[in-house]
């Protein structure tokens, strides 16, 4: 065997052409946005009190990554490193795993206390504790 591939049962049904050579031509290019895991997937929850963000960050290690908050805007980036280790003899078949830079910017709707906020890093996961700002109450004014 000379090469592997990946089997889809269902693409292989509606197979175009055009979308193959299309799919191959972007798995190869050196644009992040364009690569197949060049993003970083987010689940975001919420409580009254804060939000809670995990990122998966897969091959990252905790010094490649940063996390920016800015108001309710948080930034995640991460730069994932090739370390190469072949043996002699040994040739990669095929490559799929992603190295490189990697991002996600998102918005939140409530503002962020950037300083009591908390970041874990553990098995590929970044988890984000982001306690609500507090807001300022609104008053009524009374007319005279």
């Amino acid at each position: 065997m000379s090469a592997l591939t990946r089997f889809d049962r269902l693409e292989d049904l509606m197979a175009d052409p055009f979308s193959d050579l299309f799919r191959r031509v972007m798995r190869r290019t050196d644009l992040p946005a364009l690569r197949d895991g060049a993003d970083i997937k987010i689940d975001v929850s919420e409580t009254d009190e804060r939000y809670t963000v995990k990122a998966e960050v897969p091959g990252a290690k905790k010094e490649d990554l940063r996390v920016q908050i800015e108001g309710n805007y948080v930034a995640i980036s991460a730069e994932v490193k090739d370390e190469k280790e072949t043996k002699d003899g040994e040739r990669v078949l095929t490559r799929e795993r992603y190295y490189g830079s990697m991002a996600r910017g998102f918005t939140l709707a409530c503002e962020v206390d950037d300083k009591n906020s908390a970041a874990v890093f553990k098995d590929g996961v970044l988890t984000l504790t982001l306690p609500k700002r507090a807001q300022a109450k609104g008053s009524v004014l009374q007319i005279s």
